[in-house]
């Protein structure tokens, strides 16, 4: 992929906050960040489509559609998560995958996302006017097959400002910046598709809450040097898979990356947490939020354990089923428009407090939870 160079005349003009020059804000040191309490957040919206699961759950909404997203406000979550690439006329869109798929007379089509235009993509799957008819959506799973991408309610591809306008308002925005884990970006490329992001961001999120996360740290940590009104969290494989940019590969690393950079948090890969249970202190003690990704998090039991061991939120795929346990399980209370559980009593509510467990303790479930992961 050939990228562009870019003038620095040629990026958009932006608020003065944009360029982390809000007044009065002292950036000689990170701005820490909680999440309110206990948090949920569904991703991809309702939940990320697996074509080839007989689960049915992982083919209910098209992942990061509009459709997803207001369907996990159904729940009691406090964000979604979704992905940001930027196409080649500048125009942030909600998409995955850095390659999109169709099919036409038997032969399978491949383009890299950032290498179309907006008009271009959006031509992909269901259209918007019920008389127009898109080019069939295909996905390439892992193992290399190239599947029509079937799910049970469908809806078309769609662009972040749409998002900010038409998902319900009072549901936060964690933010992916998506960039290809095999290219080595030059900083003036990273900063031109930052600034187009940050420009959709500021002109439609209103009081929204909004955080970007990224895998790519240079990017992660442009985003915080271009702006200091939302938080930014580094996004890490904890080691689970390993790549040549050793920032990404543990803990300890994307701990470097946050301070360096005066990020706000770490979205780690649940069981890279599971395995390396020491470096939760070592990121409560830098002042840094934590979250986790990963197949584990649809596992109440899973989530119930990370809530004990102080991380601040779980993004998660069975959206209903995590929502329902966590308020079951007493970690946070209903919303007003929820019953209670019907094990649960008003008192039980206004007494919930994070349960003591003894260090002993702690550290036999860690070690039954490691020797679960290992199978």
């Amino acid at each position: 992929m050939a990228l562009r160079t870019v003038l620095v005349a040629d990026v958009p003009s932006l608020p003065d906050s944009v360029y982390g020059l809000s007044e009065g804000l002292d950036m000689s040191k990170p701005r820490s960040f909680k999440m309110p309490g206990f948090s949920v957040i569904g991703h991809r919206g309702n939940g990320m489509n697996v074509l080839q699961s007989s689960d049915r759950r992982t083919r209910g909404f098209k992942e990061n559609s509009i459709l997803s997203f207001n369907s996990a406000a159904k729940f009691p979550i406090d964000f979604i998560e979704f992905d940001v690439q930027v196409t080649k006329d500048d125009c942030p869109v909600i998409f995955h995958d850095d390659f999109i798929y169709s099919q036409e007379n038997g032969i399978v089509n491949e383009s890299r996302v950032t290498d179309l235009s907006l008009s271009e993509f959006l031509l992909y799957g269901p259209q918007k006017e019920a008389e127009k008819i898109g080019k069939t959506l295909m996905r390439k799973s892992k193992e290399g097959q190239v599947l029509k991408w079937d799910v049970d309610s469908d809806d078309p591809l769609c662009t972040l400002q749409e998002a900010f306008e038409r998902v319900e308002q009072s549901l936060g925005f964690n933010i992916e910046l998506k960039f290809d884990d095999q290219i080595v970006y030059e900083r003036e490329f990273l900063v031109h598709v930052l600034r187009t992001v940050l420009q959709v961001v500021f002109d439609y999120a209103k009081d929204r809450p909004v955080i970007f996360s990224s895998f790519q740290p240079d990017a992660a940590q442009l985003v915080r040097e271009l702006q200091s009104t939302y938080p930014v969290y580094f996004l890490t494989d904890a080691g689970n898979q390993m790549y040549k940019d050793e920032r990404r590969n543990s803990l300890e690393e994307a701990i470097k990356v946050c301070l360096e950079g005066k990020l706000q948090g770490i979205v780690s890969e649940v069981k890279g947490v599971f395995r390396n249970p020491s470096a939760i202190a070592k990121i409560k003690e830098s002042n840094l939020s934590l979250l986790t990704y990963g197949k584990l998090n649809n596992v109440g039991e899973a989530v119930y354990m990370q809530y004990v061991m102080g991380i601040d939120g779980v993004i998660v795929d069975f959206v209903e089923e995590i929502s329902e346990s966590v308020t079951l399980m007493m970690i946070r209370p209903p919303s007003p428009s929820s019953p209670l559980p019907s094990s649960a009593s008003k008192d039980d509510v206004a007494a919930i407090a994070r349960p003591e467990f003894s260090q002993k303790e702690i550290d036999f479930l860690l070690k039954l939870l490691s020797q679960l992961i290992q199978h």
